[in-house]
């Protein structure tokens, strides 16, 4: 069997900077005052945070809730979802999928949304795995404040509430994108990942329209979307392929060097808080080494020394 060659992945470690909480976790049961049990504090995403001591009350099984003030920032950090991130970078199109049961798919497969972000239409259940992989943003500062509130008008226990608040922030994630899940679009439903079904004919047609897509990214590229009834994955026992897109090595590195322009330009402002990617550093990974950043950042290529990857090929049927 012929072994894959060339960049498998294209990881990264971002750094991020900013002020306060962009990403809450809403209000949540603590012992205030007295011993009381209150629900009127609100928490930021605290990563492994939980609200209990571990003791038991009694035999009913109560458990005793921390106070507002018990948490350490270091050991249960700060963090910034994945799933908040990824909104935000693709908050162009955040909502025009709501539209895709009634229209037709070529316009959102021929985008950053199903060329990077991916998408699910439940009513058909056509799909394109993102070939982004993003981890949360982990603060590394631990800023923490409690702060006391109250709300104008009357004095009473339900006119004052509390709020864990954070200073300064400094963030680092990790991320990845997937030359294999980038490469190959699927327009069959025989394996059950067909980002669209196409009619008689219309394969090259939407063929062109990624192209099209891809190549406006970067004119000085020669990125090709080539359509074929018959894409074979490398190393398969009987060879069963399914009709599709494979976009060649220019047309992944025009979509590769978009996305990290996107993430490098990344900020949210959410209220009095904000966010901002301050740094990235790229590894165009051509080993078996899945996300070698992280763990030996001296052995990283942050240019890409060879061509992507090729997992597919076509056969005749």
């Amino acid at each position: 069997m012929k072994k894959v060659t060339g960049i498998k992945s294209v990881d990264f470690k971002i750094t991020a900077l900013g002020h306060g909480v962009v990403n809450w976790n809403g209000p949540t049961t603590l012992t205030g005052d007295g011993g009381k049990t209150v629900d009127n504090h609100t928490l930021p995403k605290l990563r492994g945070y939980t609200n209990l001591t571990g003791k038991v009350k009694d035999e009913t099984g109560y458990k005793y809730k921390k106070e507002a003030t018990d948490i350490d920032f270091k050991k249960t950090p700060l963090y910034i979802s994945q799933n908040c991130i990824r909104h935000h970078l693709f908050r162009d199109q955040a909502f025009d999928l709501h539209y895709a049961a009634e229209k037709s798919l070529q316009g959102v497969l021929a985008s950053i949304t199903g060329l990077i972000r991916g998408y699910v239409v439940p009513s058909s259940q056509y799909k394109r795995t993102s070939p982004l992989l993003m981890e949360d943003f982990v603060d590394e500062l631990g800023n923490g404040n409690f702060e006391q509130f109250g709300q104008a008008g009357e004095r009473d226990s339900s006119s004052f509430f509390s709020k864990t608040t954070f200073g300064d922030t400094k963030y680092t994630s990790y991320g990845s994108i997937s030359v294999e899940q980038l490469q190959f679009i699927s327009l069959d439903k025989k394996f059950d990942r067909a980002a669209m079904v196409i009619k008689e004919g219309q394969g090259e047609e939407v063929a062109q329209a990624v192209q099209a897509f891809i190549q406006g990214l970067n004119p000085e590229l020669n990125p090709q979307a080539i359509f074929h009834p018959n894409y074979v994955r490398g190393g398969t026992i009987f060879e069963e392929g399914e009709l599709g897109i494979l976009l060649n090595n220019d047309a992944v590195q025009s979509l590769v060097e978009h996305t990290l322009t996107m993430i490098n330009e990344l900020s949210i402002r959410q209220a009095k808080s904000y966010m901002y990617v301050d740094e990235i550093v790229v590894d165009y990974n051509d080993s078996h080494k899945m996300m070698r950043i992280k763990h030996s950042e001296g052995d990283i290529s942050e240019q890409p020394n060879s061509d992507y990857a090729v997992y597919f090929y076509s056969k005749e049927k």
